[in-house]
C-alpha cells in the first residue's frame, strides 16, 4: 500500500529536515562569528588610521599599535572559530602594571628593538617595578620574531648574525628574569601574533589586510565543514534505514494483527494458533526488511537525486509494484497487456498519494501532521471514488507522467519487445 511508503517518506523528510536546518543554524552562526571577527580588525584600522591619537612619539608609536593589533586580532581568530572575546582593555588604567588582558590574565607588552633591549629594558626594567606582577599569573608578550631566535638560542640551535657575546648576554637576561619571577622563562614570557616590523606605521595597514584576509579564508573553510558536516551520510542513512525498518515492521505487524481481529481473533487474548502466530512473525519481518530497503531507498533519492520525500516514496512504492508484476508475468500469470495496465494503475496510485502527501505538507506546515494528512486523503481519495485509469489521465497528468517514465526506463534497461507466434512478448537483455 501507498500510505506505508509514504509514512516512511515522512520519517526519512523528517531527518533530512533536521539536518537541514542545523545546517542553516550554524550557517547563520558562522555570517554572525565572521561579523564580529571583521568588526576587530576594523576597530583597529580605525585605530591607526588617527595616529595623532596615538600615545608615544614617531619612534614609539608602534608599541600601542602592537597592543591594540593583539588584542583585535585573538578576538577575531577566537570569534570566527565560533569562540568568545578572550582579549580586552576593558578595567586596565592608564599607569596600570598590565597593559590588556588575555584570558583573564594580566599582560605586559614590551615592543622594544632588539632582543635584549626587551628583556633588560623592557622585562626587568617592568620586574624592578612590580615585582609581583607574574605571581598570579601575569605575563609579558615580545615580538613573535625576537621569541622565536631566544627559543633557538635556548634549544642550542646556531643563530646567524648574532655574536657569541650577544648570544651570551641573552642567556644572562634569561636567567635573571627567571631568578625574579621565580618561574621558567617560557611561562612569564609568550610570543605576540605579531613581529616587530610588522606593527610599524609603514606597514601596519598591509599587516591587516593580510590579518584580514586570513579571517576571510578561515571563514570560507568553516563554512566548508559546516557543510561537508551535514551532507547526507552512510550513518545517517543507516539510521534512516533502521528507523525505515522500524516503521514497516510496526505497520506489517499491525495490519496482520488487525486483519486476524476482523476475522474474529484476538492476539491479546492469546486466540491465534501457533502457525498464525508464526505468520505473523514472519510478515513482520518481512515488513521490517523492506521497510529497511524502502528507507534507504528515499533516503537515497531525497539526498541524491533531489526529489522531495513524497515524490521519493511515491517511486519507490511504484517500483515495488512494478517489480511484483514483472514476477507475476514472468511466471506466466498476466499478460503483457495487463502487465503494462496494472503497472501504469500502481504507479498512478503511488503518484495521486505522494502529490497528496506533498499538498498536506504545504496547505498544513506542521512538522509530519500535514504529510500523515495529505497521503490518508490520497488513499481515501482513491479508495471512495475508485478512480479509473482514464480519470487519473484527465485529472492528474503528473503520475502519468512518473508512470510513462518508470516505464520507458523499465523496457529501455531491462527488456526488449519482440514478435514471437504473432505475439508480443517483453524479452529480457542479453
Amino acid at each position: 500500500m501507498a500510505i506505508k511508503e509514504q509514512s516512511i517518506g515522512i520519517m526519512i523528510n523528517e531527518i533530512n529536515s533536521y539536518r537541514i536546518m542545523n545546517e542553516i543554524y550554524e550557517l547563520s552562526n558562522q555570517n554572525i562569528n565572521f561579523s564580529k571577527a571583521i568588526s576587530e580588525i576594523y576597530n583597529v584600522r580605525n585605530f591607526v588610521g588617527t595616529p595623532e591619537n596615538i600615545l608615544g612619539s614617531q619612534l614609539t608609536k608602534h608599541g600601542e599599535i602592537a597592543e591594540q593589533v593583539e588584542v583585535g586580532i585573538s578576538n577575531a581568530r577566537s570569534y570566527i572559530q565560533g569562540g568568545d572575546k578572550i582579549a580586552t582593555f576593558e578595567g586596565v588604567g592608564r599607569t596600570a602594571p598590565e597593559d590588556y588582558i588575555v584570558n583573564g590574565l594580566n599582560v605586559q607588552s614590551k615592543f622594544y628593538n632588539g632582543i635584549n633591549n626587551v628583556l633588560k629594558n623592557g622585562i626587568l626594567g617592568h620586574l624592578e617595578k612590580y615585582q609581583n606582577f607574574t605571581e598570579d599569573g601575569g605575563f609579558y608578550h615580545i615580538p613573535k620574531d625576537q621569541y622565536i631566535i631566544i627559543q633557538k638560542i635556548l634549544n642550542g640551535e646556531a643563530i646567524e648574525n648574532l655574536s657569541s657575546r650577544t648570544i651570551d648576554t641573552i642567556k644572562s637576561n634569561i636567567n635573571e628574569i627567571e631568578q625574579a619571577t621565580g618561574k621558567s622563562f617560557i611561562d612569564v614570557v609568550k610570543p605576540t601574533i605579531s613581529d616587530y616590523s610588522e606593527v610599524q606605521q609603514g606597514v601596519i595597514h598591509k599587516t591587516l589586510n593580510n590579518h584580514e584576509k586570513d579571517i576571510i579564508s578561515k571563514n570560507e573553510q568553516k563554512i566548508d565543514e559546516i557543510k561537508l558536516e551535514h551532507k547526507a551520510n552512510f550513518q545517517e542513512g543507516l539510521k534512516a534505514t533502521i528507523g525505515a525498518a522500524a516503521v514497516g515492521g510496526v505497520l506489517s505487524f499491525t495490519t496482520s494483527v488487525y486483519k486476524h481481529y476482523k476475522n474474529g481473533k484476538n492476539i491479546f487474548k492469546n486466540e491465534l494458533s501457533k502457525k498464525e502466530l508464526k505468520e505473523l512473525g514472519i510478515d513482520t519481518a518481512k515488513g521490517s526488511a523492506l521497510g529497511g530497503i524502502t528507507g534507504a531507498s528515499i533516503y537515497g533519492l531525497t539526498n541524491y537525486a533531489s526529489l522531495s520525500a513524497p515524490f521519493a516514496a511515491a517511486i519507490v512504492g511504484a517500483s515495488k509494484s512494478i517489480s511484483s508484476l514483472a514476477v507475476d508475468y514472468k511466471n506466466g500469470e498476466i499478460t503483457l497487456s495487463e502487465f503494462i495496465d496494472m503497472g501504469f494503475i500502481v504507479c498512478s496510485e503511488s503518484s495521486i498519494v505522494g502529490i497528496a502527501t506533498a499538498a498536506g505538507q504545504m496547505i498544513i506546515p506542521i512538522p509530519a501532521l500535514g504529510a500523515v494528512i495529505g497521503s490518508l486523503t490520497g488513499v481515501i481519495m482513491l479508495k471512495l471514488f475508485k478512480i479509473t485509469l482514464s480519470s487519473y489521465i484527465s485529472g492528474v497528468l503528473i503520475s502519468i507522467t512518473l508512470g510513462m517514465l518508470m516505464y520507458i526506463a523499465f523496457f529501455e534497461l531491462l527488456c526488449e519487445v519482440k514478435e514471437k507466434d504473432g505475439k508480443k512478448i517483453l524479452v529480457p537483455h542479453n
